[in-house]
């Protein structure tokens, strides 16, 4: 009696509280090692589709009359043959130059404040009649590009006539 492994009883004990004990302390560590890794694993960033989702539609009451777009508040774009500007309210007088597939990314980098007629930009198209064919098709891949881009994130167009 009392006898467990060949030990006696007191060291029987203890060996079993030792076994539970390290049992316990494996659990914790394992524990512990899984809520690490799964808190240090970056969860993947929004897109900049659904970035912009987080802007109010576009409310047209608020938007101005076709002739008024030089107090247009919201991202106006001009799309030429070589590259796209974006003109913001926030720095009016600054015209940023991107390629056409990285609009819609700086475009949900956008404070709110740069959106106050909802989920809307205004885009002219700087069409030159003396431009080379060559010309007048990289306009219309890069006017295709900007428009299915902004289309598939769900922000309107203003489409402002050319002068």
């Amino acid at each position: 009696m009392g006898i467990e492994n060949g030990l006696s009883g007191g060291r029987a004990l203890k060996n079993l509280v030792g076994r539970r004990k390290s049992g316990f302390v494996s659990l914790l560590a394992s524990l512990a090692l899984a809520s690490c890794s799964s808190s240090t694993s970056p969860s993947p960033a929004p897109s900049a589709s659904a970035r912009l989702q987080s802007i109010p539609a576009g409310d047209p009451a608020k938007l101005p009359g076709a002739k008024e777009t030089r107090n247009w508040g919201n991202p106006y774009i001009v799309i030429r043959c070589d590259r796209v500007g974006l003109v913001v309210n926030t720095a009016p007088n600054e015209e940023r130059i991107l390629k056409p597939e990285e609009l819609l990314d700086v475009l949900a980098e956008l404070p709110a404040s740069a959106w106050p007629y909802g989920r809307v930009v205004a885009i002219l198209v700087e069409e030159k009649s003396a431009e080379s064919e060559q010309n007048k098709i990289e306009l219309r891949r890069s006017r295709g590009i900007v428009a299915g881009e902004l289309e598939g994130a769900h922000v309107a167009i203003h489409w402002v006539p050319a002068s």
